[in-house]
């Protein structure tokens, strides 16, 4: 080797060091630290040991019965004191959210400590709680702030604020991982508020839940406690703005001793009446009440707690297909994947679709040849897309994106077979030796956050996995752990798994 050669290799060399190393710290100094707000209250309104807290919590939903509430649940308005005082009360609250999905948890509540005209959003991207970290769904919150000039990021009224970190650790026993969004509400007007509720109203979807954080009456003695707090609920069930505020100035002008406020969240109650009134909630009930007095023993100066619930009156929609509609979803599922080897794309004839296959869910196309599996994908949760677009879809993709095979040949299709899996909604589960059963439930385990699996991670069954390979729940769980979600065989019972179930209506060619 020359010389002149080697000389231009370690130059060469040299600068390709001195590029990654220049890169290197490109990366490191553009990277975005995630902003993750601490739990400053823990220890204080509630215990910082996550044992501890994971018993109390558990302890309190233990001691709530089974409650029906009527149609489907979008909004609680719960107590925000120190566990020891009001957390049995919150538990009648978020004991309603077990088995249910909710996306984004919107969380409105009164500021304690900052003063300020409007609603403040925070900048964090996630809350920490000693039971793990929550995202905060900023995206939401970017398009209420485009909505309105007074609502805007002000991270000094969240920094020390205790009204809103305290529906977190029931929301993560009981959700497991869903996003947050907190509001914190100080000075306002009535004009204002209404602005917030029409901006909320926007934005939200039937996978979004409102919790309303608020105490009632604030240190009056125990039976006058109970009188004024009872006309203020009364004022709430209502369903009126008006009537809540009727019900506060009939409380206050009776000039009860000590009664300082009938509702220190009264601002973010009256936006939650006025979207209830604006979205149809017309359902309200009364969870529970309970004041200080109840758990202290201190009968002179108390604080009352209340956990109500508000609900639609929508219907369920219809669960099974007529004849009629499964054949359509069959008819479009081979119409798009025959669609892909020919020129002229045939449409959808939407003469066919009635307002069933119009409704949103989740569904699977699964192929089969010979007897054999071909291709298989689907989508767990539709959040918009109709039925018949979702089945037309997944077919496609379960014929052609399936990483499992290759892509279906034109000449193929002839020899294929096509069935589709419709889904319910999904439902969290406790217990799965009692709560599944085989044959009837599909089930999801997907790890939470903190998990010491490393890593998000998740694994979907159909119902008709159990039954095409003769399987017991505990060989269908562990194949499901272990061969679709990378964990261990035994995850589902040792804990750090959220896990689901479905049914399906299962029908094909």
């Amino acid at each position: 080797m020359s010389k002149k050669y080697f000389y231009l290799s370690f130059l060469f060399i040299i600068f390709v060091i001195t590029i990654i190393i220049l890169f290197l710290k490109y990366m490191k100094t553009n990277k975005k630290e995630l902003l993750i707000r601490p739990a400053v209250v823990a220890g204080a309104f509630y215990p910082a040991d996550k044992d501890t807290l994971t018993r109390q919590i558990d302890n309190f939903l233990a001691q709530v019965g089974e409650m029906e509430i009527e149609g489907n649940l979008r909004m609680l308005i719960l107590p925000h004191a120190g566990y020891d005082y009001s957390g049995q009360t919150a538990a009648y609250g978020f004991k309603q959210l077990i088995g249910k999905i909710f996306k984004t948890v919107i969380l409105i509540g009164p500021s304690h400590q900052d003063w300020f005209f409007g609603a403040a959003l925070t900048n964090y991207d996630y809350w920490q709680t000693p039971l793990g970290k929550m995202e905060v769904d900023k995206e939401l919150g970017q398009k209420l702030i485009q909505e309105n000039k007074n609502i805007f990021v002000r991270e000094q009224a969240h920094q020390n604020e205790h009204c809103l970190e305290l529906m977190l650790p029931f929301l993560q026993k009981t959700m497991g991982d869903c996003r947050i969004l907190p509001i914190i509400i100080s000075q306002t007007n009535d004009k204002f508020l209404s602005e917030l509720a029409r901006a909320l109203k926007k934005h939200l979807t039937d996978q979004d839940l409102i919790i309303i954080s608020s105490d009632f009456s604030h240190y009056p003695a125990y039976e006058d406690a109970r009188k004024a707090d009872q006309k203020t609920i009364q004022g709430i069930l209502t369903g009126s703005v008006e009537s809540f505020e009727k019900a506060i100035e009939e409380n206050m002008a009776q000039g009860l001793p000590n009664l300082d406020t009938c509702a220190c969240g009264e601002e973010a109650i009256k936006t939650g009446l006025s979207l209830a009134k604006k979205m149809g909630w017309d359902k309200v009930k009364l969870l529970n009440y309970a004041n200080s007095g109840d758990s202290s023993g201190d009968f002179s100066r108390v604080v009352g707690y209340a956990a109500l619930s508000f609900s639609d009156n929508q219907k369920s929609k219809k669960e099974t297909l007529a004849p009629t509609e499964k054949q359509t979803l069959l008819k479009i599922a081979r119409q798009s994947i025959e669609n892909e080897f020919v020129k002229k794309r045939k449409s959808i004839d939407e003469s066919e679709i009635n307002e069933r296959l119009k409704q949103p869910q989740g569904a699977f196309v699964t192929l089969n040849k010979n007897g054999q599996l071909r291709g298989c994908m689907g989508r767990i949760i539709e959040e918009k897309e109709p039925l018949y677009q979702v089945v037309a879809e997944m077919a496609k993709v379960a014929a052609f994106e399936d990483p499992r095979f290759y892509p279906v040949a034109k000449e193929e299709i002839k020899e294929i077979d096509i069935e589709i899996s419709i889904l319910s909604p999904l439902k969290k589960i406790i217990d799965p030796f009692k709560e599944i059963e085989i044959g009837k439930h599909g089930v999801i385990v997907s790890t939470r956050n903190g998990s010491t699996f490393g890593g998000q991670k998740s694994g979907v069954f159909l119902p008709q996995v159990a039954t095409e390979n003769n399987w017991d729940l505990e060989t269908f769980m562990n194949e499901l752990c272990e061969h679709k979600a990378g964990l261990p065989r035994d995850a589902w019972k040792t804990g750090g798994v959220d896990i689901y179930i479905f049914s399906a209506e299962v029908f094909g060619e």
